[in-house]
């Protein structure tokens, strides 16, 4: 819908307003299209493979290349943005091989369901109650629908794409969680944050699987956060020391990041559960389903789902260096799920090398999965 230029202007500073009344750190208005390097470097990307088994982006390329394709009757984007910046130093749990390190935005409640909840209530005030004055219908995305909200925050104003490709924010640093809003009202756009990175590649250099194979590229093959929580099977073994302990997620690119000397401890919806703060290895590797999912309720670990997540932990105990370990590590050998059969064999193979190869002789002929049976002959090498 196009507005006269003064009533757009009001509208759109109803909207800021209001936005910012509900609790959201940022906000910025885009036109409903992606510049033309956004869309070549999404089609690179895919025809690269560098997304891994992430099917989903590659289905929907087409829309997420272009919000129009989504909803043709959309003119403009609202981009909204919440701050989770931590207190101290995200990083200092990986100095305790004993504990798992969970990323930073995974610590506390579900940021989709956060944002989704104010970014509805926005919608509503802006639809329902015509509080800004004139008719404007929405639709209202959080990181659930083909939209890329990065590229979208970078012409909004919010922040620029880094060389770690997060979005970087000059008062947030790299500790925001983006939204979005789009409607048919024709709005003006805000000017578009340029790249404050400069010569710094500290985030390049910072991360343990060389997932940067240039500035400003993500093989996400290589990627601990996409290893940890997207893919499916099991963990490549030439990632597997990298890992460390993290079991879901790494914010290593993120937390060097220079602009983050400005950011101030996130809203107080992600403040951190205790228990997913240095979760002790031991406490966590021997969680069936239900209690899985009891502990990780409400949290965007429980998407994961159980078999990935002890997956996880049985890495980072495999990496632990703790030989105490190694009895929760051969409890898991028969466990229902091969995924976590398969990491528990690894798991064992580092911390008991003795008990490895008794067990493999045992469990090796009878073991029906074909990745498993290749963990159990791959882990013989290893020893």
């Amino acid at each position: 819908m196009n507005l006269p230029a003064a009533d757009a202007s009001r509208v759109k500073a109803a909207i800021r307003d209001k936005a910012l009344a509900l609790g959201f750190d940022a906000v910025g208005f885009a036109r409903a299209a992606l510049a033309d390097e956004a869309r070549r470097n999404l089609a690179g990307f895919l025809a690269q493979n560098l997304h891994g088994d992430m099917g989903w982006l590659a289905a929907n390329s087409d829309r997420r290349g272009d919000p129009r394709v989504l909803w043709p009757e959309a003119r403009s984007v609202v981009v909204v943005a919440m701050n989770y910046a931590p207190e101290g130093d995200p990083l200092a749990v990986l100095d305790q091989p004993e504990r798992g390190a969970v990323s930073v935005y995974a610590r506390g409640r579900d940021y989709h369901d956060v944002l989704k909840s104010r970014l509805k209530a926005l919608g509503r005030w802006l639809t329902e109650t015509q509080a800004a004055g004139v008719p404007g219908d929405v639709k209202v995305f959080v990181d659930t629908a083909p939209v890329m909200e990065k590229p979208l925050a970078a012409s909004a104003g919010i922040g620029w794409q880094g060389k770690h490709t997060n979005l970087v924010s000059r008062q947030f640093g790299s500790w925001l969680f983006l939204g979005a809003l789009l409607t048919t009202l024709d709005l003006p756009a805000d000017e578009a944050h340029g790249d404050h990175c400069g010569e710094c590649r500290r985030c390049l250099d910072a991360c343990p699987t060389n997932a940067f194979p240039a500035p400003y590229r993500l093989d996400a093959r290589r990627c601990i956060s996409y290893l940890t929580i997207e893919h499916k099977g099991p963990i490549p073994r030439e990632f597997r020391r990298a890992m460390g302990n993290r079991i879901y997620g790494c914010d290593d690119c993120l937390a060097v990041c220079p602009w983050n000397k400005f950011a101030k401890k996130g809203d107080a919806a992600f403040e951190p559960r205790a228990a997913l703060t240095a979760p002790r290895l031991a406490d966590l590797a021997g969680l069936n389903d239900a209690e899985f999912r009891r502990l990780f309720s409400g949290s965007p670990i429980k998407r994961t789902g159980r078999a990935r997540f002890v997956r996880n932990v049985l890495i980072a105990l495999g990496n632990s260096g703790d030989c105490g370990q190694a009895d929760r590590a051969a409890r898991l050998l028969d466990d229902d799920a091969p995924l976590v059969r398969g990491a528990a064999v690894w798991a064992l193979a580092k911390l008991a090398p003795g008990r490895f190869a008794e067990a493999r002789d045992r469990r090796l002929p009878i073991e029906p999965d074909a990745d498993v049976r290749a963990e159990w002959l791959a882990g013989a090498a290893d020893v």
